[in-house]
């Protein structure tokens, strides 16, 4: 029996200078954004996000924001502020960072995060024309340096196959990858993509990665419309589950139906999904060093979220 989390990342921006992922919804959107600053979110609905992981118990996933999105003193701000409110070092999904910045994050940070995306390099160079793998991986070389961990995302679906699987085993073995993260490919409309991968097929890498590499740290996603998958994606060796609008679907079926395919699996879910959560939001914020004013936007979000999702609760 282990303890599984649910995991949520938090996004910083719906920009990025590359923005030609053949899969990603941030693809869709370059062409609409004309000032890249305005397609940033505002600081205090960022950090509301992290009051309302702590108070149910998720797990930040990592900072996820598109290339180039943020100055880079900003970016420090918002993850040290996350880390006090959290308590929890954060993992960087930003992009490929040079070992001058990461060594800024050093107090806030348990490590750095690659969208490597697939490891059939053939098939990748296509897909993801403008993120080569080498500043990737030379972002991870630094992470060590440094003392800190690395962990790689992949997206299963988007035409590679099993025997890709020694692409991945030979980038976890180099690189020193502590964590991995699995998506199934959810398409997007706009793109070239229409189909995830069946169940089957997704768990078939999962099963693999927990075979050869048996102390990995994995995470898997699944969307609102995979989730009776969960106990399986458990079982084939997933650590905690992540890729879920927790927030809006709070106490709704599907959020219900996350903690059954949990507890199918015989473990403890350690987050809540479904139960209006008793913490006090303004605890939470006291302990931290933010001025009133900061403070009290943040506050404002938070009962916006909190409202939508006593709502939910009610409703369900």
């Amino acid at each position: 029996m282990k303890n599984i989390y649910f995991e949520r990342a938090i996004f910083l921006s719906w920009y990025c200078s590359k923005g030609d992922c053949k899969f990603c919804y941030m693809s869709t959107q370059k062409d609409k954004i004309q000032n890249p600053k305005l397609a940033k979110r505002r600081k205090e609905t960022i950090l509301a996000e992290a009051v309302i992981s702590k108070m149910c118990g998720w797990r930040e996933e990592f900072l996820s924001g598109g290339f180039d999105s943020y100055e880079i003193e900003e970016l420090v701000d918002i993850t040290k502020k996350i880390y006090e409110i959290t308590g929890r070092k954060q993992w960087l999904n930003i992009g490929d960072l040079k070992k001058e910045v990461i060594k800024k994050f050093m107090q806030y940070i348990e490590g750095v995060s690659g969208a490597v995306e697939c490891v059939n390099f053939k098939l990748r160079d296509e897909i993801c024309p403008s993120k080569p793998l080498k500043p990737i991986f030379n972002m991870y070389k630094a992470s060590k340096e440094l003392g800190l961990k690395n962990s790689i995302t992949i997206i299963i679906g988007l035409g590679e196959t099993l025997e890709d699987f020694n692409e991945l085993k030979n980038i976890i073995e180099e690189y020193d990858i502590d964590r991995v993260t699995f998506y199934a490919l959810n398409p997007h409309e706009g793109t070239i993509f229409k189909v995830g991968p069946r169940t089957s097929y997704y768990v078939k890498w999962i099963k693999e990665l927990r075979k050869t590499f048996p102390k990995m740290d994995i995470v898997a996603g699944s969307w609102v419309d995979r989730l009776e998958e969960i106990h399986e994606l458990i079982e084939a060796g997933a650590d905690h589950i992540t890729k879920f609008p927790s927030i809006r679907l709070f106490g709704t079926k599907y959020a219900k139906q996350i903690e059954f395919e949990v507890k199918k699996t015989g473990n403890n879910f350690m987050s809540n999904m479904t139960t209006y959560p008793k913490e006090n939001p303004k605890k939470i914020l006291d302990k931290t060093s933010f001025d009133n004013e900061l403070k009290g936007k943040i506050l404002e979000k938070v009962n916006m979220y909190l409202k939508k999702m006593k709502s939910n609760e009610k409703n369900n």
